[in-house]
């Protein structure tokens, strides 16, 4: 009935509640967003990205916020003990089987199929655009990287590499350990956006900005931490394996700099 639908034990349960555990699933569960700020490849195709990049960003992250947390509530409300999944790979559809029975269960596999399909397209295209940038810019290899199809006018090199890339891992490793690696980056990535705006905006200052210590300091520093307590949460082999990643990036770009004698190349984001 209605009364089990409501409960605040989907958010603290004192019998399991556990920091160090919502550390690690907060790691794995923060790759739902990771979209958010993939909208931004796009600029070059939008009309007046100084106002829809940023409206959209923001919105994806309104939407799956408050769809998803409704989404993930419900599902702990029909099926509570986490624990005795059957598969918890398949955690999703049991509660739909659970649900609405068989046909729930055939009709949410054939939506998520199609979810999938359309995120690796969205994605693909996204780290294509972006690898396409860098390749024109040259901050990657020019030849390969800003190639376009002269029939399509796509960055068909670029499609190429990330599918190979994709369909090998996916073979090799699992869903949680690629959510990882992903994860291991793109806080990296956050941490460092954060950093970065603290140092330009509050100790650099920008021409005509007046400095506030709550947005141009406080909130920012809030958003590193909170990243940093999430990037904390993943476990060693993505660390290790990340850092390797991280390594091979500083050593590329001390080679492209003369031992960081030269300025690196910078994206250049004028024609957006």
């Amino acid at each position: 009935g209605w009364g089990g639908v409501f409960s605040t034990e989907p958010f603290y349960n004192p019998k399991t509640f556990s920091f160090p555990v919502i550390g690690a699933a907060t790691s794995l569960a923060a790759l739902t967003y990771i979209g958010f700020d993939g909208v931004t490849t796009l600029a070059e195709d939008v009309e007046n990205p100084k106002r829809n990049v940023l409206l959209a960003a923001v919105l994806v992250c309104l939407f799956t916020g408050v769809f998803g947390g409704l989404e993930v509530y419900l599902g702990q409300r029909v099926w509570p003990d986490y624990g005795n999944f059957p598969n918890p790979e398949t955690a999703f559809w049991d509660v739909c089987r659970r649900v609405g029975g068989v046909a729930l269960f055939s009709g949410m596999t054939a939506v998520t199929l199609l979810a999938c399909f359309g995120s690796a397209l969205t994605g693909t295209l996204g780290a294509a655009r972006l690898l396409f940038g860098m390749g024109r810019d040259n901050v990657l290899p020019r030849k390969f990287f800003s190639y376009l199809d002269p029939k399509r006018n796509t960055p068909s090199h670029n499609i190429w590499m990330i599918g190979l890339l994709a369909y090998g891992a996916a073979l090799l490793i699992t869903y949680d350990q690629a959510a990882e690696l992903l994860n291991f980056g793109a806080f990296l990535a956050f941490m460092g956006v954060n950093l970065a705006t603290v140092h330009q905006y509050y100790f650099v200052g920008r021409p005509g900005h007046k400095r506030h210590w709550l947005t141009d300091l406080c909130l920012p520093m809030f958003g590193f931490l909170f990243c940093l307590w999430i990037w904390w949460g993943l476990r060693t082999p993505a660390k290790v394996v990340g850092g390797i990643w991280f390594a091979i990036g500083v050593t590329y770009a001390a080679v492209k700099t003369r031992g960081f004698r030269k300025r690196p190349v910078m994206i250049d984001f004028s024609e957006t």
